[in-house]
């Protein structure tokens, strides 16, 4: 079902945006999660939706995703193309550290795990993407303007 509606989108939309966060916990590690729709483990996150805002895209689906619930404004971190995905995509990241998790989700059709991870202890397939995120965030590697 998703391959139809991201060909639907790419025929339908001229641009696409998603959005997606580092959620991060008092202990610094990153929540991560895998789909079960495509590989590895990525930042929750998604579409955004017409009529919504970035934000309010960003705090729908961690809520979805993760049960995370913004408690504080999220960290705008970097906008990303994602021509790879999608022609014309583009990727709003966010950093968020003031949070709550009421409950932890089950694993459901979209979501087969989510966790949180130490920076030095990552899935060994965590997403290309995700991983060079975390570089340029706690690392200080140059930005890339493509995801």
């Amino acid at each position: 079902m998703m391959k139809i509606m991201q060909r639907y989108w790419r025929l339908t939309r001229a641009l696409t945006v998603g959005t997606q966060a580092v959620v991060i916990d008092k202990q610094g590690r990153i929540l991560l999660v895998r789909h079960t729709y495509r590989p590895g483990w990525h930042f929750p996150g998604g579409g955004v939706e017409r009529d919504e805002t970035i934000e309010v895209a960003l705090a729908r689906e961690l809520e979805e995703e993760a049960g995370v619930v913004l408690v504080g404004p999220p960290e705008l971190f970097g906008l990303y193309a994602n021509f790879r995905v999608f022609p014309s995509d583009h990727v709003v990241l966010f950093i968020v550290r003031d949070w709550q998790q009421p409950v932890a989700p089950p694993p459901n059709r979209e979501i087969a795990a989510h966790g949180f991870f130490a920076k030095d202890e990552l899935p060994h397939d965590i997403t290309r993407a995700a991983a060079a995120r975390l570089r340029e965030i706690f690392d200080e590697a140059p930005r890339s303007p493509m995801w």
